[in-house]
């Protein structure tokens, strides 16, 4: 049975505002199937994060409920800052 990814409006604005840097919804969807690497987030939320540049990662934030995973935010960061 296949997940569900749905985007909260604010992962839609940040989507929106971030698409200049080259993070879109389908670099997205990539992300949380396939992360490098995923970290435990405040509530029991996941981080997954991936490569965007050779200098910048994307970190999506995520909940998994029974059928759906839920995008809470996405943003660009530092690959040096989260190794």
């Amino acid at each position: 049975m296949a997940v569900e990814l749905r985007f909260t409006l604010h992962a839609e604005e940040k989507l929106s505002r971030l698409s200049e840097v080259g993070i879109t919804r389908d670099k997205v969807i990539q992300i949380v199937q396939r992360p490098e690497k995923i970290i435990t987030g405040y509530s029991g939320r996941k981080i997954a994060q991936g490569q965007l540049t050779d200098d910048l990662l994307i970190r999506v934030v995520y909940e998994e409920m029974d059928k759906e995973v839920l995008v809470i935010t996405v943003y660009p960061a530092k690959r040096g800052r989260y190794k």
